[in-house]
């Protein structure tokens, strides 16, 4: 059996690199579809008063 330590590789900086680059949240979208899901519903309301 092998032993249970784990010995860090010269790969694991390269993975942990591109990961911390890509592995973003997309914050930018997110707030753009609740500002649009917002003015949709602001303009309904708006226009439905009428």
């Amino acid at each position: 059996m092998k032993p249970m330590i784990w010995h860090p590789e010269e790969k694991d900086q390269k993975v942990n690199k591109y990961l911390d680059t890509t592995n973003r949240a997309p914050y930018f979208g997110i707030i753009l579809a609740i500002i649009g899901v917002f003015s949709i519903f602001t303009t309904a309301v708006l226009l439905g008063v009428f």
